[in-house]
């Protein structure tokens, strides 16, 4: 982490992962970056359907490959680069073919360092093989939920799954949130840990670098008025006043189950994810 010299109220707290040593460059490839518009809490209406999102920079979007649908070609990373659009370090990635895709990398990859995906691949960071070929024990990244669907699990930085069990054409993998969830053996992963794991370690140090990233003030319900949150009103301050802790709709947000109770992954789940502050 770089820490900085306290030249202001702002400076003293603040803290920033170390990118210098790490990214080797500065700007993206133009084939696989394109414009958008975030959506920033909207839906197509223009209402907002989540709060405390809208402003921050202008970002281009990083075209980055989760399908990972080339195989048996290896293939070298030529850089490390910053996503604004996610938290991991991506690389630039040119398969022995001549074609140059982003991938998310994992830990201590640098440029020169290759992968390969393949079901006879070694277990090495970055190389990728079907679920089944995993030993248990093993960490890995980039997990796909259905067959050939694409990665969807275990992408943000410093995350991993592992692989706990392997039996009945599925694999038990334990989540990041301690769940234990059973996944089709021809599912692919990815042998690893996301890079980047110093990202939750971050101050941002003031307000201005929240905004900066598209992020909005939160306000406390209890200094707001009566008609705008249940906890609102009251001379001084005042206890919530009601028994249960609910949302700005009156929602009852604490203790009430969330998860549909017939919900079509519930046969997946062997073990809940444990709760609370102790996980």
């Amino acid at each position: 982490m770089k820490t900085y010299r306290p030249t202001s109220k702002s400076r003293r707290q603040m803290t920033t992962v170390s990118y210098r040593g790490v990214l080797t460059a500065s700007k993206p490839t133009k084939s696989l970056v394109h414009g958008f518009r975030r959506m920033v809490g909207r839906n197509s209406q223009g209402r907002i359907t989540m709060r405390h999102k809208g402003g921050g920079h202008k970002r281009l979007y990083r075209e980055v490959d989760f399908l990972y649908n080339k195989i048996d070609i290896p293939a070298e990373i030529k850089s490390v680069e910053y996503d604004p659009n996610r938290s991991a370090f991506i690389g630039l990635a040119q398969y022995k073919d001549g074609e140059k895709r982003y991938v998310v990398l994992p830990k201590s990859i640098k440029p020169g360092d290759s992968f390969l995906v393949s079901e006879k691949a070694e277990l090495a960071p970055g190389n990728r093989l079907p679920l089944r070929s995993i030993p248990v024990g093993t960490f890995v990244y980039n997990v796909e939920i259905k067959p050939r669907g694409g990665a969807k699990i275990g992408r943000s930085a410093g995350i991993f799954a592992q692989v706990v069990a392997n039996a009945d054409g599925y694999t038990n993998l334990k989540m990041p949130s301690t769940e234990i969830r059973k996944i089709n053996e021809n599912c692919w992963a990815s042998i690893g840990t996301v890079s980047n794991e110093e990202y939750h370690l971050q101050n941002f140090g003031k307000a201005g670098r929240s905004r900066w990233k598209g992020i909005r003030p939160t306000v406390r319900g209890t200094a707001m008025n009566p008609v705008d949150h249940p906890y609102g009103g009251g001379e001084g301050r005042q206890g919530r006043g009601i028994k249960r802790p609910k949302t700005k709709w009156g929602k009852v947000t604490g203790g009430r189950k969330t998860r549909t109770p017939k919900k079509y992954s519930n046969i997946f789940i062997v073990s809940r994810r444990r709760t609370g502050e102790t996980k």
